[in-house]
């Protein structure tokens, strides 16, 4: 008896000594391993040249946040019950030409889907001027575009007013973006290569997952010197393309006509998703923006997203 006794005594030990490095490799690979979050981001899916797209699954929807391969949940059609847009165009007041496009861009308001709603405003002279509140009213927005006002409302920086316009936006349902037409160039700051109100205005955008297209149209006499020329167009290249939005231009001067801008524009708020995909939360208990990239191994295909999300804090 006392035989078995010690038998069943060290059987135990040894199964406790097992047990324990099991233990306590379980609970390291817990605190290794943060939570994982949810993130939802809008992106465009497009086939050549501003093509409809062929049929794209979740299946066939790749997403890495730097070396992972992150796990998409969702992949649903901005289209139906998930149409809802909230569009801005923010017009440089000082926009040379502009109304000779008067009438395009009026069309352009006029022919969006029920389920859009459009605000127009203009940035002028330093500061943001509504001159339509977002509405499904379309006719009635596009009679309130008006002629720009030429050398005197030139914006300071269209950087400060479309913060401006991303802070009205924040708030409201469905997708957010907008669209700006002007020159991009930061009179306030000058010729610098980064001006900081182009950063805070990314990074907005960002944060908030709005998507910001641009439209160059020359402002005022900015001249036709080439390097402040590119500067100002590199600029609404880089504020289109990191919030994943659509930089349409034509040389370095306005377009002889806006409509296949436009026309390609309204293909690309024709074909969008709602991508969901987890990660693990962010360290920073106030979250972050982390940098992501979308692919498909589908041929004749192109998928347009911003160049970071934003990753919520881990929960505390």
């Amino acid at each position: 008896m006392l035989k078995l006794l010690k038998l069943t005594a060290s059987s135990f030990l040894c199964a406790l000594v097992l047990l324990i490095p099991c233990s306590i490799h379980a609970q390291a690979q817990s605190q290794a391993a943060p939570a994982k979050a949810p993130v939802t981001t809008l992106v465009t899916v497009l086939g050549p040249s501003f093509t409809a797209p062929p049929a794209l699954g979740r299946a066939d929807v790749i997403v890495h946040t730097g070396n992972r391969r992150e796990d998409v949940t969702s992949w649903s059609l901005a289209q139906g019950d998930n149409a809802t847009l909230q569009l801005a165009i923010l017009i440089d007041d000082g926009a040379a030409d502009f109304g000779t496009h008067l009438d395009e861009v009026r069309h352009f308001v006029q022919v969006q889907p029920r389920t859009t709603n459009v605000g127009v405003f203009y940035a002028s002279n330093g500061m943001t001027l509504p001159v339509a509140p977002f509405s499904a009213d379309h006719d009635a927005v596009a009679k309130k575009v008006r002629i720009t006002l030429g050398p005197s409302g030139i914006s300071t920086s269209i950087y400060l007013s479309l913060i401006d316009v991303l802070k009205k936006l924040q708030s409201m349902p469905g997708r957010r973006e907008v669209l700006i037409i002007g020159d991009g160039h930061d009179r306030l700051r000058g010729d610098l290569p980064e001006s900081p109100d182009l950063d805070s205005a990314i990074t907005s955008a960002q944060r908030a997952g709005i998507i910001v297209h641009t439209l160059y149209n020359r402002v005022g006499r900015l001249g036709r010197t080439s390097f402040r020329l590119t500067l100002a167009q590199s600029n609404l290249t880089r504020v289109a393309g990191e919030t994943g939005g659509q930089a349409f231009f034509q040389g370095l001067d306005t377009p002889v006509s806006f409509t296949p801008f436009l026309n390609q524009l309204d293909m690309v708020l024709h074909n969008q998703y709602f991508l969901t995909f987890t990660t693990p939360r962010s360290t920073r208990v106030k979250g972050e923006l982390r940098s992501f990239k979308v692919t498909t191994e589908q041929r004749n295909i192109s998928i347009t997203a911003p160049s970071r999300v934003f990753v919520p804090g881990s929960a505390r």
